[in-house]
């Protein structure tokens, strides 16, 4: 197994740290008129659309 020949410094670790930030998810307008915010990728939960289709049967 891999062992560190030095130590990581403060700055360095802090840096790498600092990278990391939480992001609130991505949203896009459904195909529906009402044009409710979904997740990218995925059924409209309100209406049923993907890519403005229908997925499930009315």
């Amino acid at each position: 197994m891999a062992v560190p020949k030095r130590r990581t410094s403060r700055s360095n670790t802090r840096t790498r740290r600092a990278r990391w930030k939480a992001q609130p998810p991505t949203l896009v307008p459904c195909g529906c008129p009402r044009k409710l915010r979904t997740l990218p990728h995925r059924a409209c939960a309100h209406c049923g659309l993907y890519a403005g289709r229908p997925t499930r049967p009315e």
